[in-house]
């Protein structure tokens, strides 16, 4: 595959954190770490009062680790104390090369506790093979499984994954908003031409179905053992074709298909508000299609302006898109998920560009004092949808 940024990379090279829930176990095998609520009160630093009407029973925030899932040092303390002054006490990350050592989960999870944070998602990648059914896939595939099943012996309950032929991300192009801020755009005439590229080729829909039914069909038994929860994040952007591919996540269809190849708790989605108004569909439908039948492990939480459905459309600030957060945010809590919601794309504000050796990981992204108002409107919305 190419070398371009993966998500998670650009999350993670932000420097700051997102966060996952504990999600519910699935079997008794998983270690008992992240089962319970986590409590800050145990480890180094002040406990933080509970917020209104949060527990475990409700959402968590989360944001990801960034500096604070580094070696045990000043520099790691004070970036999980930024992330705590802002009420969040769950993070996620990247999970790096894989297969996943035991050893190397424990030792970044206590890291984090020791800083007063709880780790319970993941990033998995680097299974190119499975992806595009190469020679090798079986063995990329048993990576995966032992993966999971080290993330499953240290009490990480989720592991989140991506299964794209090929990012659109050539479409994306930095707008101005409201006073100057920046915002993400992205356009498909900007990359709908591009061919194929030598290393990832070009694959229709029925072989990409082909290929992550032989995937999901030889892991989630194994997750299951293990007591771990993969949530596949949708194609974002949802371009109809990415360099000569079509995208089996780029539709509300499409995750449906996805949840049910294999019936299980560990076969589940992130759901993604913004990206479904990207498509043109309806977040709340949509999330109480999918929260109703227990099918998320994971929710994105953002706001976009949609010029044209699926080609051509606008990041813009979580309080001033086509979404109605709040309507989102009531449907999570009415249909009594518990898990984790990032409030994530930060907007790229002057206070943020200032910072010495500040460089947004896309274009018109911003950093932690956006990421501070993305958590406070969110929070705004959970307290409001919980006391509704």
């Amino acid at each position: 595959m190419t070398s371009k940024p993966s998500r998670r990379t650009i999350l993670k090279t932000a420097g700051i954190a997102l966060g996952m829930p504990a999600a519910y176990p699935t079997s008794t095998a998983a270690a008992p770490a992240l089962r319970e609520r986590f409590d800050p009160s145990t480890s180094s630093g002040s406990p933080r009062a509970a917020s209104r009407g949060e527990g475990k029973d409700t959402p968590k925030i989360c944001l990801d680790a960034g500096a604070a899932a580094g070696a045990a040092n000043d520099e790691a303390a004070a970036a999980a104390r930024r992330i705590r002054q802002l009420g969040v006490e769950y993070v996620i990350f990247g999970g790096g090369p894989i297969p996943w050592e035991e050893s190397r989960l424990k030792d970044m999870m206590d890291r984090l506790k020791t800083n007063g944070l709880a780790l319970a998602n993941l990033m998995i990648a680097g299974f190119p093979n499975a992806i595009y059914n190469r020679p090798g896939k079986d063995a990329d595939i048993e990576k995966v499984i032992r993966s999971i099943r080290a993330a499953g012996s240290v009490g990480l309950p989720v592991a989140e994954y991506n299964w794209y032929a090929h990012r659109a991300m050539e479409g994306y192009f930095e707008e101005t908003g409201r006073a100057g801020a920046g915002w993400t755009g992205f356009d498909y005439e900007r990359m709908k031409d591009l061919p194929p590229l030598e290393d990832e080729g070009a694959h229709d829909l029925d072989e990409m179905w082909s290929n992550i039914t032989y995937f999901l069909k030889a892991v989630i038994p194994e997750a299951e053992k293990a007591g771990v929860r993969l949530a596949l994040h949708p194609n974002d952007p949802p371009a109809p074709i990415s360099r000569g591919s079509r995208q089996i996540m780029g539709t509300t269809e499409g995750w449906r298909k996805l949840v049910g190849i294999v019936n299980s708790p560990s076969n589940r989605i992130t759901f993604h508000c913004g990206v479904t108004r990207e498509m043109g569909g309806d977040p709340v439908e949509v999330c109480r299609w999918f929260a109703s039948r227990g099918r998320i492990n994971h929710v994105h939480f953002r706001n976009v302006k949609v010029q044209k459905p699926y080609e051509r459309y606008t990041e813009v600030f979580i309080d001033e898109g086509e979404n109605d957060m709040f309507a989102v945010m009531r449907e999570l809590v009415k249909q009594r998920y518990t898990r984790l919601i990032y409030p994530e794309h930060p907007r790229g504000i002057d206070y943020d560009r200032e910072r010495p050796n500040f460089r947004p990981q896309y274009p018109g992204g911003g950093g932690y004092a956006a990421y501070a108002f993305n958590v406070g409107y969110t929070r705004a919305m959970m307290q409001a949808a919980l006391a509704s």
